[in-house]
């Protein structure tokens, strides 16, 4: 590694030449082959999602999220019409495309253009979405997004600690685990310490490689099982 150093001997980091803030995201939509990253729309989704998500066997959706569970579609609506206008989090509905409806949330948060930082969370995935090929390419439509056409340095993903699922998934992502923040947050009347998680610029290129290989149709059985997992991928383009 080459290690860079100023007129005084002291290290320094590396130098990045003519570096120029990066355009905010905007409310467009991200077209993939199994879903629509679609920017929220209580008119389009609340129904839909509302739908998706209620139920008792689905309170577990919403312990580690600052908010919810809603016991009513009009508490729904009402937190939808707020997250939907706005700017940070930039908040988008996740529609399957084989049926039209919308099953996820997910927003980009924490936006920095100066410096090429954004961060990934509010995911929230309904059960028709939970361990389907439209959940992992929504992740990948937003880190396209991110990385290809805003031109973002790094791309963040924090969650509590003792959320396992959320720590499983952003290691199958292929984020890098980069330390606990112990206390960092209150909510819900407890506490939480926050995992943080990054993927950098560098990296996209064997990540967007591997998504692209699991994605395919090809990847797939005629029973829709996966032939390669996604981490398989990733270790193959290391």
């Amino acid at each position: 590694m080459t290690i860079y150093q100023n007129d005084l001997g002291q290290p320094i980091g590396f130098p990045i030449e003519q570096w120029e803030a990066r355009p905010f995201p905007q409310r467009s939509t991200l077209e993939g082959r199994y879903c629509r990253v679609e920017p929220l729309d209580p008119t389009r989704h609340a129904h839909d999602l509302y739908g998706a998500f209620v139920g008792e066997e689905n309170l577990g959706l919403w312990t580690y999220m600052p908010y919810g569970p809603f016991d009513s579609f009009e508490s729904y609506n009402t937190w939808l019409v707020a997250s939907a206008q706005s700017d940070d989090p930039l908040f988008f509905a996740i529609v399957d495309r084989a049926t039209s409806n919308a099953v996820g949330v997910a927003g980009y948060l924490r936006i920095n253009p100066a410096y090429g930082v954004i961060e990934v969370g509010h995911i929230n995935y309904a059960p028709p979405l939970q361990k389907t090929r439209a959940a992992t390419e929504a992740m990948f439509l937003m880190m396209q997004n991110v990385f290809d056409t805003l031109g973002y340095r790094r791309y963040e993903w924090k969650c509590d600690a003792l959320n396992a699922g959320s720590c499983r998934a952003a290691v199958r992502y292929g984020f890098t685990f980069e330390g606990l923040f112990h206390q960092a947050l209150i909510y819900k009347g407890r506490n939480r310490d926050t995992a943080w998680y990054a993927i950098i610029d560098s990296e996209w290129p064997r990540l967007k490689s591997a998504f692209e290989r699991w994605l395919d149709p090809a990847n797939f059985d005629q029973n829709g099982r996966q032939k390669l997992p996604l981490r398989k991928c990733m270790e193959d383009d290391s």
